[in-house]
C-alpha cells in the first residue's frame, strides 16, 4: 500500500482486518470457502474501495484463507490502489474489451484468474441480490467453473455492518451535522414561486459544501421533493415547476460523509395547512417519539413498530409499510443496508451500535406528511443523529 492510500483511508488497518474476521467467521459458519462480493457498499467496507465504477462488473473477493483480491476494469485499478489497503499485486483491472460486449463477460475474465490462483473451489458466496451483479454475470462465473458449488451467499457482509464501530458512528455524526444544514436549506429554498429545481439547486450545495470541518459526499440517494398531490407517495424527485401556495412539500434528504449516511425527512407548507393535516402531521410527530422511546437493546425490530402503531391506531390511523431499517455506509441507488426492517414479522433484536433510519410516511389518497430521525441503539435507549424540529414546518 502506497502512502497516498494510506492517507485516504477512513479507517486504521485493524478495523479492516476487524471486519474481515468477522466476515471470514460467518463464512465459515454457512459452509463458504470463498465469497465474491459485489455491493460497492461491501467492497468499501472490506477494502475501502471508493469509485464510481461500479456500472461495469467489478468484486472484492474473500478467500477463507488467503489475501483478499479486488477486481475492477483495468482503467479504475489505480483508483483502487489509492483508496484500498490492498498491495498492488492483490488488484487486478480486466481489459477494456471486455466491456459492455455481447460475446464476452468480464465475469469469465475474473473467473479464469480466480480459478488459476486457485480461489475459485470449493463453495463460493455470492451476492445474488445485489444491485450490482447480474443474471449474465453470474451466468458467466457459472459456465466458466463446471466443477464449483456455487451459493447465494445473502447479506453475509451487511449483516457484519450492522454493528457499527466507534470509527463508523463518528463519520454518521459528521454526516448528521451536515444533514442539519441540509434540511434548513432545503425548507429555507420552498417558496411559492421557486421553481423545485433550484431548491434542489440550493440542496446539493449544502450537501457538497457540507461543514466548516467536513466537506460533504454525494448521497446515495437523490433528494426527494414530491409537492402537492405528489405528497401522497415518497418516491418522486422535482420538476422545473415553482411550489405553489396552499400545497405541502415533502423533504427527504441526506447528508453524507465517506459514504457514511444520516437520512433525515421533514414536511413543509406553504400557507394555512388544512385541520386534517395539521392533525395528522401531530399523531405522526408523537408517534414518532413514541417508537423512539420503545428503542432499547433486546428489543425487537417489530416491537418497536407495534409501539408506533399503537399510538396511532386511536386516531384512525395506519401505515402498510414499514417504519425503518438499517441504514450506514451506502451507494446508489440505496443508503439502506438490506438486512432489519422496524415492521411486524422481523424478529431481530436490537443490539448497541445498530444504527436505523425511522421514517414514518403518512401517503393518503392526494397529501401526504413525512418525517423521520436517523438513530443510534445505545445502552439505554436511542440516541438521534440529528438535532432539527420535526413538526410540521409552517411558512406563511
Amino acid at each position: 500500500m502506497n502512502a497516498t492510500a494510506a492517507t485516504a483511508l477512513p479507517f486504521g488497518r485493524a478495523e479492516y482486518d476487524g471486519r474481515l474476521r468477522r466476515v471470514r467467521e460467518r463464512m465459515a459458519a454457512q459452509g463458504l470457502d470463498c465469497l465474491i462480493a459485489t455491493d460497492p457498499a461491501n467492497m468499501n467496507y472490506l477494502t475501502g474501495y471508493d469509485g464510481w465504477s461500479f456500472y461495469t462488473p467489478q468484486c472484492v473477493v474473500v478467500p477463507l484463507d488467503g489475501e483478499v483480491m479486488l477486481f475492477t476494469r483495468a482503467m479504475d485499478a489505480n483508483g483502487a490502489r489509492l483508496t484500498t489497503f490492498l498491495a498492488d499485486e492483490r488488484i487486478f483491472g480486466f481489459p477494456d474489451d471486455y466491456v459492455q460486449q455481447r460475446d464476452r463477460h468480464p465475469m469469465e475474465w475474473i473467473a479464469d484468474e480466480l480459478a488459476a490462483r486457485g480461489a475459485l473451489a470449493g463453495t463460493v458466496g455470492l451476492e445474488m441480490d445485489s444491485y450490482y451483479f447480474t443474471p449474465r454475470a453470474a451466468d458467466a462465473l457459472r459456465a466458466r467453473a463446471p466443477g464449483v458449488t456455487f451459493a447465494d451467499a445473502g447479506e453475509l457482509v451487511n449483516w457484519v455492518r450492522a454493528i457499527k464501530s466507534p470509527a463508523e458512528l463518528a463519520l454518521m455524526r459528521t454526516a448528521a451535522s451536515i444533514a442539519e444544514r441540509v434540511m434548513a436549506a432545503g425548507i429555507e429554498a420552498v417558496r411559492p414561486g421557486v421553481r423545485q429545481c433550484d431548491a434542489v439547486a440550493a440542496i446539493y450545495e449544502a450537501q457538497v459544501r457540507g461543514t466548516a470541518e467536513a466537506g460533504g459526499d454525494y448521497p446515495a440517494i437523490v433528494p426527494m421533493l414530491p409537492t402537492g398531490q405528489g405528497t401522497s407517495t415518497p418516491h418522486l424527485t422535482w420538476s422545473d415547476a415553482p411550489f405553489v401556495a396552499g400545497e405541502a412539500t415533502i423533504l427527504e434528504l441526506a447528508g453524507c460523509y465517506r459514504r457514511y449516511h444520516c437520512p433525515i425527512a421533514r414536511t413543509v407548507f406553504l400557507g394555512e395547512p388544512s385541520r386534517r393535516l395539521a392533525d395528522t402531521a401531530r399523531v405522526t410527530v408523537e408517534g414518532l417519539a413514541t417508537a423512539l422511546d420503545a428503542v432499547r437493546p433486546g428489543v425487537t425490530c417489530e416491537e418497536v413498530e407495534a409501539a408506533w402503531r399503537g399510538h396511532i391506531a386511536p386516531h384512525g390511523l395506519e401505515k402498510a409499510s414499514r417504519i425503518g431499517y438499517s441504514v450506514g455506509l451506502g451507494y446508489p441507488p440505496d443508503w439502506g443496508e438490506h438486512t432489519m426492517s422496524l415492521r411486524p414479522g422481523d424478529t431481530t433484536p436490537l443490539e448497541p451500535d445498530m444504527a436505523f433510519h425511522m421514517i414514518v410516511g403518512m401517503w393518503m389518497d392526494d397529501w401526504g406528511f413525512e418525517a423521520s430521525e436517523t438513530f443510534v441503539v445505545t445502552g439505554s435507549g436511542a440516541e438521534c443523529l440529528c438535532a432539527f424540529p420535526r413538526e410540521l414546518a409552517v411558512k406563511g
